[in-house]
């Protein structure tokens, strides 16, 4: 049996998100193959037996290695994939997505790029006026947050915070003033998935979102979220991603550039989830790839 969609997943999270894809594929006629550690043994199996196969990859297995042959399947017998992930891991990288973003003349915020431990345990000393008296430091290709030091002071953190990943590329970044918008930071999350963009209100300390209405695009003039989205996009070449921006005094600030990784849960379930319509909405964009 060859299925139009094949969905490796295993986060108990992901579950509303899955649902979304599972609805969406029904809407459009489009054949389902959930891949879970239930039923991976006998998926596998049968996928080089060949007695199933399936057309496009959605893959949410999240690193999990168990998952591997079912990515090398859809790799070495050239069936689309959602996000490949060598191109994920190109654009995952901060350092190399701030070097296209500012070539691109996106905004960012000041930056100095610094070398991997392992290849350069000790760097000169930094001019640090530049970031100002509190920075934020973070290395290039991890996610979630892990790693990234807020309200940075010293030149000894800075070494100190490069031992803590040290193959990695690490970015001392200034911090990002947002102006205040009805009483909340000016501060955004905006998903894209197959062409289409949904900003969200995010709050950077509560991580609480909520939509961008086009009422709020007008009255606050927010539309080149869209735009600067969409460029993006142009760059790093994924079909689903989100990025964070700031809208400072002066102009839209891109704080985090490229999130591939995205978090489903849903904001019925959890307070700092993403709103369902978003999620449904990025289920039926990623369905509608998998339909084209």
């Amino acid at each position: 049996m060859q299925y139009d969609l094949c969905l490796p997943w295993y986060w108990e999270y992901d579950i509303d998100f899955v649902q979304f894809v599972e609805h969406a594929c029904i809407e459009n006629g489009l054949t389902l193959w959930q891949i879970t550690p239930d039923n991976l043994l006998e998926s596998i199996t049968a996928l080089y037996k060949g007695e199933k196969s399936f057309q496009t990859l959605l893959d949410r297995s999240q690193y999990d290695n168990r998952f591997e042959p079912v990515i090398r399947w859809a790799k070495k017998y050239n069936r689309k994939r959602i996000n490949p992930a060598e191109v994920s891991k190109w654009s995952e990288d901060k350092a190399t997505m701030h070097l296209e973003l500012i070539s691109a003349g996106i905004h960012t915020p000041y930056t100095i790029l610094l070398p991997p431990f392992i290849e350069q345990p000790v760097i000169p000393e930094l001019d640090l006026i530049p970031i100002g008296h509190q920075f934020v430091i973070k290395p290039s290709n991890e996610g979630g947050g892990e790693g990234v030091i807020l309200g940075a002071f010293s030149m000894d953190q800075i070494l100190r915070a490069r031992m803590q990943f040290p193959e990695q590329k690490y970015l001392v970044q200034a911090t990002v003033m947002p102006r205040t918008i009805h009483g909340r930071p000016a501060w955004f999350r905006v998903f894209f998935a197959n062409d289409k963009t949904y900003p969200c209100w995010w709050h950077p300390l509560s991580h609480v979102s909520a939509t961008v209405t086009q009422q709020d695009e007008h009255r606050y003039e927010l539309s080149p979220l869209h735009k600067i989205t969409q460029r993006i996009a142009s760059i790093c070449k994924l079909d689903w991603f989100s990025t964070e921006m700031a809208l400072t005094q002066k102009e839209f600030v891109v704080v985090d550039y490229v999130n591939d990784g995205i978090d489903t849960r849903v904001q019925s379930k959890a307070v700092d989830g993403v709103p369902d319509e978003v999620i449904r909405n990025i289920a039926e964009q990623l369905v509608s790839l998998a339909k084209r």
